[in-house]
């Protein structure tokens, strides 16, 4: 039968550029696409420095921003105006290394809405409103607002066990690392079920709407530009409509969000009420213009397909396993998802890099892992997709000229440098491990000393 091959692959990966760059009186990036009559428009502030309660409050700042009221409106009135003129809109904190180092982080929050063109202003209008007289003094809607958050995060573990145990697993790589654990893995589930308890404290409740307005006054004195994307016939209309109708930046001090460079194992046992088991084990390596970041990529799916699948899916009945790079951090991860093993599947782990450096490997299964990797890179997306994706990639420093000298050295991947990379950075001494099991399961892996948490 006929099948792809590398010759298959286009010499370059397909490119959306800017269509309009304006500088004054707000930076603004547009891109003329095809949307079907929609427009989408977002607002992106460059995220200030915070303290430890700060860094810890964003995710939920940024989760309760769009549910609140605004002005003289209360939230109901609020959500009716959003459903009346847009998709809604939404808020979110993005937070990244560089390209060339891990540890560099840059920090934005972007508020983010879309509907038909014809409403473009009132848009516009609504995302200056959100930013500009959010209300955080909505005391019973912020309560309920972390009971939700709390009911959602609670239910991830089931559905996304691995990806928890794998945020654990690389949790102390990098301060990047760090806060995906801290925002949105096991560590953040933890932190809300113990703020969800607390704000039955009516003065808590109190503190916890002033925090929320004191860093949303931090956010909204941040520098800030813009993102739309419209049809090309009404992109000159639609970027003087947006800028007409926001406000600049205070124009105070500003000192960007960084955290301290941090690279140290962390070894976790997770305990909570669950009748399947989650492993992961994750070891520290590189970022993605690294030489090396390629051949890690290329890797993980040839460990899954290889071995992995084999191992821990066929033979050891769990749901599905495998192995991953993330450049964003710099870290390599094992995982298996709704696994009925522990200690075995751990030693499965260790049993893949045995098996990649003692068997004989074709060829052509490196060539299934580099096409695995490059279909991902060159996914298509729809033409707005593409455009914010090109927009946001570019904005943490990943250029059309870095991605692709990435795709070109996965493309360049031979057998050979999957086994150096394997034993240049993932050596036993360099792994970190994190479980999520059932208590009774716990003592299983009492011989690892993983650190215990209650989740």
């Amino acid at each position: 039968l006929p099948k792809v091959e590398l010759a298959d692959v286009p010499s370059e990966m397909a490119y959306v550029p800017a269509t309009h760059r304006i500088t004054a009186p707000l930076p603004l990036t547009s891109y003329g696409a095809g949307t079907n009559g929609l427009v989408y428009q977002q607002l992106i502030l460059e995220l200030p420095q915070l303290n430890e309660a700060q860094t810890d409050l964003l995710p939920i700042y940024a989760s309760c921003i769009p549910e609140l009221g605004v002005g003289a409106r209360d939230y109901l009135a609020t959500q009716r105006w959003q459903a009346a003129v847009s998709g809604g809109v939404n808020a979110f904190a993005s937070v990244r290394g560089l390209p060339d180092d891990a540890q560099a982080l840059r920090g934005h929050l972007v508020l983010s809405t879309k509907g038909l063109a014809v409403n473009q202003e009132e848009l516009t209008r609504l995302l200056d409103t959100t930013l500009n007289q959010v209300r955080c003094d909505e005391l019973p809607r912020i309560r309920d607002l972390i009971a939700q958050m709390r009911a959602r995060m609670d239910a991830s573990v089931t559905g996304n066990g691995h990806g928890l145990a794998m945020a654990a697993a690389a949790a102390r790589f990098s301060n990047g690392a760090l806060l995906n654990h801290r925002w949105g893995g096991l560590d953040g589930i933890r932190a809300i079920k113990a703020l969800d308890a607390a704000l039955n404290d009516q003065e808590k409740l109190a503190d916890l709407g002033r925090q929320l307005a004191a860093l949303h006054a931090l956010v909204r004195a941040a520098p800030r530009q813009c993102l739309l994307v419209a049809e090309p016939e009404h992109l000159g209309e639609f970027e003087a409509r947006f800028l007409a109708h926001l406000a600049p930046a205070p124009g105070t001090a500003h000192t960007g969000f960084s955290r301290p460079a941090l690279c140290e194992p962390s070894n976790q046992l997770w305990t909570t009420s669950t009748q399947v088991n989650f492993c992961a084990r994750a070891y520290p390596t590189v970022p993605m213009e690294h030489p090396d970041a390629a051949p890690l990529s290329v890797l993980g799916g040839f460990l899954r397909n290889g071995f992995l699948h084999t191992a821990i899916r066929e033979k050891g009945g769990a749901y599905g396993g495998g192995a991953s790079q993330d450049s964003t951090i710099a870290a390599f991860r094992f995982f298996s998802y709704r696994d009925p093993r522990l200690g075995d599947t751990l030693a499965d782990f260790d049993r893949a890099l045995d098996w990649l450096g003692s068997e004989r490997h074709e060829p052509q299964r490196v060539e299934e892992a580099i096409l695995g990797v490059i279909g991902g890179l060159d996914k298509p997306g729809s033409p707005a997709g593409e455009a914010k994706q090109t927009f946001h990639a570019e904005l943490h420093g990943r250029d059309r000229a870095c991605r692709e000298r990435f795709r070109n050295r996965v493309l360049q991947v031979g057998l050979g440098d999957l086994q150096r990379v394997a034993t240049t950075y993932l050596r036993p001494e360099r792994a970190s491990t994190a479980v999520i099991t059932a208590p009774d399961r716990a003592g299983q892996l009492a011989a690892l000393n993983l650190s215990l948490m209650a989740l």
